[in-house]
């Protein structure tokens, strides 16, 4: 029986231009629930992990709105609040098509990264709401942000992104996949933790990508088949250019070589493609980036784009 991890974005749930009411919202999971109580039914373990980008950015803005009334939480709350936010949505959607005697289990989940990773001294990820320079500069000073223009007069808070190393839960979700447990974990590329010099953990504001987060738990359970799912049915060569093509097949030497070559922006199909090389390299047997709706053909060969050990 294959062991498959699908992996879904925060957007999924809260498309571009939607007002995101929870009904919205729970309509989207239950596509996105559709797709893995489908994978289920063919006999595949499932796992499932799903970006907040959106939510995450909708809560820090409320927040906001509401300090004058209650104190703002600090990031990692934040990144747990909207894990707990949509995996309930999640779970309620896969018991909805599952089979009774199916468990559905959320884990909300930590990663661990290191306090030395580069990207910790160079935030680059921007989070919660728009401000002008004058706020932002006086936030900034007040609460120790870091912040950017990312528009023409407008600035936010920018956070780091650290790799993921390993998630904490990691024995438990094991247990509930050996078991036959349908599991939602690394919610938001988890909650990031730091080894703290005395031997405990501690939360840091920072921000893990969805899918390299996906690659660590698919290459941690040992699993064969990482499935990323985007608003594309497949990826293309030269995108947004007169010479766009698209790729159904690429071995992991083609993929390092158009990565290095620039195919594939960081804030486009880079962190896809990069995890899906990384979890052949650490034993996988298939990665796919596809659409929703062409998942479970993806798996088959006969849409999207493969990516297969070199």
């Amino acid at each position: 029986m294959p062991t498959t991890v699908l992996a879904f974005g925060g957007n999924a749930l809260c498309p571009d231009g939607a007002r995101c009411t929870y009904e919205e919202q729970r309509s989207h999971a239950g596509e996105m629930a559709a797709v893995a109580a489908d994978l289920v039914a063919s006999g595949h373990r499932t796992l499932i992990t799903h970006g907040n980008g959106p939510q995450a950015g909708h809560l820090a803005i409320q927040q906001e709105s509401a300090a004058g009334m209650v104190a703002p939480q600090p990031l990692h709350s934040v990144v747990a609040m909207t894990q707990g936010q949509l995996g309930s949505m999640v779970a309620l959607s896969l018991r909805e098509r599952m089979p009774p005697w199916v468990p559905v289990v959320v884990v909300v989940s930590h990663v661990r990264t290191d306090r030395d990773d580069p990207a910790m001294a160079r935030p680059t990820k921007p989070i919660g709401p728009f401000y002008d320079r004058a706020r932002a500069t006086s936030l900034a000073a007040k609460r120790g942000w870091s912040v950017a223009e990312v528009e023409l007069g407008q600035y936010r808070r920018v956070v780091p992104s650290p790799a993921p190393r390993a998630l904490l839960e990691l024995p438990a979700i094991e247990r509930l996949v050996a078991d036959g447990a349908v599991v939602v974990a690394a919610g938001g590329g988890g909650i990031p933790v730091v080894d703290t010099e005395d031997g405990g953990l501690a939360p840091v504001d920072a921000v893990v990508d969805k899918d390299l987060a996906a690659e660590r738990l698919g290459s941690a359970i040992q699993a064969d088949n990482l499935v990323l799912l985007t608003g594309v049915a497949e990826v293309a060569l030269d995108y947004g250019t007169a010479r766009q093509r698209p790729v159904h097949e690429l071995t992991v030497a083609e993929a390092k070589h158009h990565l290095a070559a620039g195919q594939f922006p960081a804030g486009s199909m880079g962190p896809k493609v990069t995890a899906a090389v990384a979890f052949l390299e650490h034993g996988g047997r298939l990665a796919v980036i596809t659409s929703p709706e062409h998942a479970k053909a993806a798996l088959a060969g006969h849409h999207g784009t493969r990516i297969v050990p070199s």
